[in-house]
Protein backbone atom coordinates (compact mmCIF):
# COMPACT_ATOMS: atom_id res chain seq x y z
CA UNK A 1 0.00 0.00 0.00
CA UNK A 2 2.82 2.42 0.77
CA UNK A 3 4.29 1.92 -2.69
CA UNK A 4 0.86 2.59 -4.23
CA UNK A 5 0.56 5.77 -2.17
CA UNK A 6 3.97 6.85 -3.51
CA UNK A 7 2.82 6.71 -7.16
CA UNK A 8 4.06 3.19 -7.93
CA UNK A 9 1.68 2.26 -10.76
CA UNK A 10 2.32 -1.50 -10.52
CA UNK A 11 1.64 -1.49 -6.78
CA UNK A 12 -1.56 0.51 -7.34
CA UNK A 13 -2.78 -1.95 -9.98
CA UNK A 14 -2.01 -4.89 -7.70
CA UNK A 15 -3.83 -3.23 -4.81
CA UNK A 16 -6.91 -2.43 -6.93
CA UNK A 17 -6.99 -5.96 -8.34
CA UNK A 18 -6.91 -7.39 -4.83
CA UNK A 19 -10.05 -5.52 -3.72
CA UNK A 20 -11.90 -5.56 -7.04
CA UNK A 21 -13.61 -9.01 -6.80
CA UNK A 22 -15.18 -8.41 -3.39
CA UNK A 23 -16.26 -4.88 -4.35
CA UNK A 24 -17.83 -6.20 -7.54
CA UNK A 25 -19.73 -8.91 -5.65
CA UNK A 26 -20.98 -6.30 -3.22
CA UNK A 27 -22.05 -3.91 -5.98
CA UNK A 28 -23.80 -6.73 -7.88
CA UNK A 29 -25.90 -7.31 -4.80
CA UNK A 30 -26.53 -3.61 -4.30
CA UNK A 31 -27.13 -2.18 -7.79
CA UNK A 32 -27.51 -5.35 -9.87
CA UNK A 33 -25.11 -7.14 -12.18
CA UNK A 34 -25.95 -4.96 -15.17
CA UNK A 35 -24.79 -1.77 -13.42
CA UNK A 36 -22.09 -3.17 -11.13
CA UNK A 37 -19.17 -2.77 -13.55
CA UNK A 38 -19.94 0.89 -14.23
CA UNK A 39 -20.24 1.72 -10.55
CA UNK A 40 -17.14 -0.37 -9.78
CA UNK A 41 -15.12 1.62 -12.27
CA UNK A 42 -16.15 4.85 -10.54
CA UNK A 43 -15.27 3.34 -7.15
CA UNK A 44 -11.82 2.21 -8.25
CA UNK A 45 -11.09 5.67 -9.65
CA UNK A 46 -12.04 7.27 -6.33
CA UNK A 47 -9.95 4.72 -4.39
CA UNK A 48 -6.93 5.37 -6.63
CA UNK A 49 -7.26 9.14 -6.31
CA UNK A 50 -7.82 9.24 -2.56
CA UNK A 51 -5.50 6.43 -1.51
CA UNK A 52 -2.80 8.90 -0.47
CA UNK A 53 -5.02 10.08 2.41
CA UNK A 54 -5.57 6.63 3.91
CA UNK A 55 -3.24 6.44 6.89
CA UNK A 56 -3.93 2.93 8.17
CA UNK A 57 -3.40 0.14 5.61
CA UNK A 58 -5.58 -2.32 7.57
CA UNK A 59 -8.57 -0.05 6.95
CA UNK A 60 -8.29 -0.28 3.15
CA UNK A 61 -11.08 -2.84 2.72
CA UNK A 62 -13.71 -1.13 4.96
CA UNK A 63 -12.77 2.22 3.44
CA UNK A 64 -13.20 0.86 -0.10
CA UNK A 65 -16.57 -0.68 0.84
CA UNK A 66 -17.68 2.69 2.24
CA UNK A 67 -16.76 4.36 -1.06
CA UNK A 68 -18.59 1.57 -2.94
CA UNK A 69 -21.66 2.00 -0.73
CA UNK A 70 -21.80 5.73 -1.39
CA UNK A 71 -21.33 5.25 -5.13
CA UNK A 72 -23.94 2.46 -5.24
CA UNK A 73 -26.53 4.46 -3.31
CA UNK A 74 -25.84 7.51 -5.47
CA UNK A 75 -26.36 5.39 -8.58
CA UNK A 76 -29.62 3.98 -7.21
CA UNK A 77 -30.91 7.43 -6.37
CA UNK A 78 -30.16 8.53 -9.91
CA UNK A 79 -32.02 5.47 -11.15
CA UNK A 80 -34.94 6.34 -8.83
CA UNK A 81 -34.96 2.85 -7.37
CA UNK A 82 -34.40 3.95 -3.79
CA UNK A 83 -36.79 2.59 -1.17
CA UNK A 84 -36.57 3.60 2.50
CA UNK A 85 -36.85 0.92 5.15
CA UNK A 86 -36.00 2.40 8.56
CA UNK A 87 -39.45 1.64 9.93
CA UNK A 88 -38.61 1.48 13.63
CA UNK A 89 -37.10 -1.98 13.88
CA UNK A 90 -34.09 -0.66 15.79
CA UNK A 91 -34.28 -3.08 18.71
CA UNK A 92 -34.58 -6.35 16.82
CA UNK A 93 -31.64 -8.68 17.45
CA UNK A 94 -29.68 -9.83 14.44
CA UNK A 95 -30.17 -13.49 13.55
CA UNK A 96 -27.24 -15.82 14.13
CA UNK A 97 -27.78 -18.13 11.16
CA UNK A 98 -26.85 -17.06 7.67
CA UNK A 99 -29.06 -17.81 4.66
CA UNK A 100 -27.85 -20.48 2.23
CA UNK A 101 -25.58 -19.41 -0.67
CA UNK A 102 -28.31 -19.99 -3.27
CA UNK A 103 -30.52 -17.49 -1.44
CA UNK A 104 -27.71 -14.93 -1.47
CA UNK A 105 -27.38 -15.35 -5.24
CA UNK A 106 -31.15 -14.92 -5.59
CA UNK A 107 -30.90 -11.72 -3.56
CA UNK A 108 -29.33 -9.96 -6.54
CA UNK A 109 -32.53 -10.37 -8.56
CA UNK A 110 -35.04 -9.44 -5.86
CA UNK A 111 -36.62 -6.05 -6.43
CA UNK A 112 -38.74 -6.13 -3.26
CA UNK A 113 -35.71 -5.62 -1.02
CA UNK A 114 -34.51 -2.07 -0.57
CA UNK A 115 -30.93 -1.18 -1.53
CA UNK A 116 -30.16 -0.32 2.10
CA UNK A 117 -31.18 -3.82 3.23
CA UNK A 118 -29.41 -5.47 0.28
CA UNK A 119 -26.20 -3.65 1.24
CA UNK A 120 -26.39 -5.02 4.78
CA UNK A 121 -27.26 -8.55 3.62
CA UNK A 122 -24.42 -8.69 1.11
CA UNK A 123 -21.79 -7.17 3.42
CA UNK A 124 -22.78 -9.36 6.37
CA UNK A 125 -23.48 -12.71 4.74
CA UNK A 126 -21.56 -12.70 1.46
CA UNK A 127 -18.51 -10.70 2.55
CA UNK A 128 -18.76 -12.19 6.07
CA UNK A 129 -18.27 -8.88 7.87
CA UNK A 130 -19.49 -8.48 11.46
CA UNK A 131 -22.46 -6.18 11.97
CA UNK A 132 -20.29 -3.58 13.69
CA UNK A 133 -18.05 -3.40 10.61
CA UNK A 134 -21.12 -3.14 8.35
CA UNK A 135 -22.36 -0.23 10.48
CA UNK A 136 -18.99 1.50 10.16
CA UNK A 137 -18.85 0.96 6.39
CA UNK A 138 -22.39 2.25 5.82
CA UNK A 139 -21.94 4.99 8.43
CA UNK A 140 -25.16 4.15 10.25
CA UNK A 141 -25.83 3.07 13.85
CA UNK A 142 -25.64 -0.62 14.72
CA UNK A 143 -29.38 -0.62 15.50
CA UNK A 144 -30.09 0.59 11.97
CA UNK A 145 -27.94 -2.21 10.54
CA UNK A 146 -29.88 -4.75 12.62
CA UNK A 147 -33.21 -3.35 11.49
CA UNK A 148 -32.15 -3.38 7.84
CA UNK A 149 -30.94 -6.95 8.24
CA UNK A 150 -34.22 -8.02 9.83
CA UNK A 151 -36.23 -6.15 7.20
CA UNK A 152 -34.21 -7.68 4.36
CA UNK A 153 -34.47 -11.22 5.71
CA UNK A 154 -38.20 -10.77 6.24
CA UNK A 155 -38.64 -9.46 2.69
CA UNK A 156 -36.60 -12.40 1.34
CA UNK A 157 -38.78 -14.88 3.25
CA UNK A 158 -41.98 -13.29 1.97
CA UNK A 159 -40.77 -13.09 -1.61
CA UNK A 160 -39.43 -16.64 -1.60
CA UNK A 161 -42.64 -17.89 0.02
CA UNK A 162 -44.73 -16.18 -2.66
CA UNK A 163 -42.54 -17.65 -5.44
CA UNK A 164 -42.86 -21.18 -4.04
CA UNK A 165 -46.66 -20.99 -3.88
CA UNK A 166 -46.96 -20.21 -7.57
Amino acid sequence: MLRAQCDDRDALELLLRSIQPSLRRYLCGLVGASHADDVLQDVLIVVARKLVWLQQPELLRPWAFRIASRAGFKHLKRERRWLGDDAGLEDIAAPELSPPDDLLRELQTMDGISPASRAVLVLHFQEELPLAAVAAILEVPLGTVKSRLAYGLNAMRKQLGDNRRR
